[in-house]
């Protein structure tokens, strides 16, 4: 009788009957530099995520032949900075294309599930006095909890080919609104927005914003497709006197940290850049994903990872201005904004 070719494991043709767990890969087997340019990670810090992912990733794996916790992590590695399923990746560490695309669904996950524990808004006093010292290092401007901005990642067209997802430039996007701090460490990162809605609607529509209503003391930086408001400054319009002039300076040359960030996190996963070819899944998934390498970005710099290595050097886009109505104008945070100046 003939056995419906839908039941069989393409990974048992590759390896077949054996042990119950598939080691298929050694991590001890190759240097560094491979993993680096494979994975994008080194050594340490792959043990590392299969350590903090592994009852995640066990939990998950019901299958008779279980993939391991670090054949997982792997996996998803290679196409979080490859930005693809290539056969030749799943070769490297002996697995279908099938079992991939398994192995990245169950690491992102386990990683969306690590987002509160990573991703954080410290407002500790002490905290807060050490993030005003960083920040008034770089460019002499007071009082900076973060700085905070809203990009666009690349997905295909919904199946609903839902409008609200093509955004001003005409392309399909999730929007990602994130604040940062002067490392490039993550202290907010949203990410399941539209692509169509504006930077504004994005914010007040997000969890940040009700955090930050009663903020006291300090301020974010956003730029000028933000309204000004006691807690988020933005630059002046149209600039006149010396000290404004100085103001828009150091607010540009802060605000710049959080799109140095963002850069980073594309160059290093190449999934997230549009530039590459665009992630193929729902809005949904996509944002998922998203998330998940926001975490990577965390863990890795808290393990002591520069933040910036792989950096690229794009020009920045110039902002549109929001057109703001005189009666959402804030009074307060005009009198605050002239007090900085």
């Amino acid at each position: 009788m003939a056995i419906p070719i839908a039941v069989l494991d393409c990974d048992l043709f590759l390896h077949g009957r054996g042990q119950k767990t598939l080691d298929r890969f050694d991590l001890d087997s190759v240097s560094n530099h491979f993993l680096l340019t494979q994975f994008g990670f080194p050594r340490e810090f792959i043990l590392y995520l299969v350590e903090i992912l592994r009852e995640a990733l066990c939990r998950r794996t019901q299958r008779s032949r279980a993939i391991s916790p670090e054949v997982q992590v792997l996996a998803a590695l290679g196409f979080y900075t490859s930005g693809s399923f290539q056969t030749s990746m799943g070769d490297t560490i002996g697995i279908s294309q099938a079992s991939m695309s398994r192995c990245v669904s169950n690491v992102t996950r386990a990683l969306v599930e690590k987002a509160p524990q990573f991703i954080t808004f410290n407002r500790d006093p002490s905290c807060i006095e050490q993030s005003f010292q960083a920040f008034q290092r770089v460019a002499g401007f007071p009082g900076v909890l973060g700085v905070l901005d809203c990009v666009q990642v690349t997905i295909k067209a919904p199946n609903s080919e839902d409008s609200s997802y093509v955004n001003k430039k005409g392309f399909h996007s999730v929007g990602c609104q994130l604040v940062c701090d002067v490392r490039g460490l993550l202290l907010s990162a949203e990410t399941n927005w539209p692509g169509g809605l504006r930077d504004n609607d994005v914010l007040e529509r997000s969890a940040l914003y009700k955090q930050l209503q009663g903020t006291e003391e300090g301020w974010l930086l956003g730029d000028c497709r933000y309204p000004l408001r006691k807690w988020l400054m933005t630059p002046v319009d149209c600039p006149e006197s010396p000290a404004e002039f100085q103001y828009n300076l150091a607010h540009t040359a802060t605000h710049e940290i959080v799109d140095r960030t963002f850069r980073a996190i594309q160059t290093r996963f190449k999934c997230l850049d549009g530039t590459k070819g665009y992630l193929q899944y729902s809005p949904e998934r996509s944002s998922s994903i998203l998330l998940a390498c926001c975490v990577l970005h965390n863990a890795s710099l808290q393990s002591g990872l520069d933040a910036w290595t792989l950096e690229r050097t794009d020009p920045l886009e110039q902002p549109e201005s929001l057109e703001q109505r005189p009666e959402d104008r804030d009074s307060q945070a005009e009198d605050l904004r002239k007090q900085l100046i």
